[in-house]
């Protein structure tokens, strides 16, 4: 049975027990996968922020405070309407994402907008061309995505990112939220957020075969979470419908 609620509480031991409700049981299991996705990469000053769309807006409230805390000279917001916001938003998620961080202070005149990308590797790849465009200096990036997203961010940007790879440094950030206090209103309850989790994992294990992504190591035992979960039921069909 899968669950809709907005957050849970986490048992410690991934074992099931006797004691362990299925809510506790799908949360112990989606937190080893939510754990996993973190790289915990520290901030390092760096030329410009790149922030891939999404339909979460504290991605962009985030984003707005690197700059505002200094990390950057210049922000750049990149994203159309993808399977997640299409039909929700009636703009760019770019242009969404600028217009709350102009709101938070940051100047207009330090924001670039990409406005075409749908998919994680089009954002890395066009928000590069619009870089070379304005003649921006990127030889560090700083990455800003959703929690779950960031070893998938990476492993993309590593991939496909189209400039000097070997001398580009690159860390992936994200709001700090943690795992129980993810789900909401905007980005959907404890259902949608496993479902999605389920489905950046299966991304993150098949797409380097595709040549989308760099490889990824994945621990047994949060294959054996994925697995546990898939068999309950969550078999990643919101983020499989809804993102590439």
């Amino acid at each position: 049975m899968l669950l809709d609620v907005m957050g849970c509480g986490l048992s410690a031991d991934l074992s099931p027990t006797g004691f362990e409700s299925e809510e506790d049981r799908v949360c112990t299991l989606a937190k080893k996968l939510w754990d996993y996705m973190l790289l915990g990469q520290e901030l390092v000053k760096s030329d410009v922020i790149l922030v891939l769309g999404c339909h979460d807006t504290r991605v962009a409230e985030y984003a707005a405070r690197l700059w505002l805390d200094g990390w950057a000279e210049c922000v750049l917001f990149s994203g159309n309407l993808g399977h997640f916001t299409k039909g929700v938003w009636d703009r760019p998620e770019a242009e969404i994402f600028r217009d709350i961080a102009v709101n938070m202070g940051v100047p207009a005149d330090r924001i670039l907008l990409e406005t075409m990308a749908t998919n994680t590797g089009e954002n890395i790849k066009l928000s590069y061309q619009v870089l070379q465009r304005y003649k921006v200096k990127a030889n560090s990036v700083i990455l800003v995505q959703m929690p779950y997203m960031e070893r998938r961010t990476y492993a993309t940007f590593v991939k496909q990112w189209p400039g000097d790879k070997e001398n580009t440094h690159v860390i992936v950030t994200s709001p700090r939220i943690a795992f129980h206090d993810y789900p909401s209103d905007d980005v959907g309850g404890l259902k949608t957020t496993v479902n999605n989790l389920v489905g950046v994992l299966e991304r993150i294990k098949s797409y380097p075969s595709r040549g989308f992504q760099i490889p990824q190591e994945i621990p047994a035992d949060v294959w054996v979470a994925y697995q546990e979960l898939v068999a309950m039921g969550y078999d990643g069909l919101d983020y499989k419908m809804k993102a590439t």
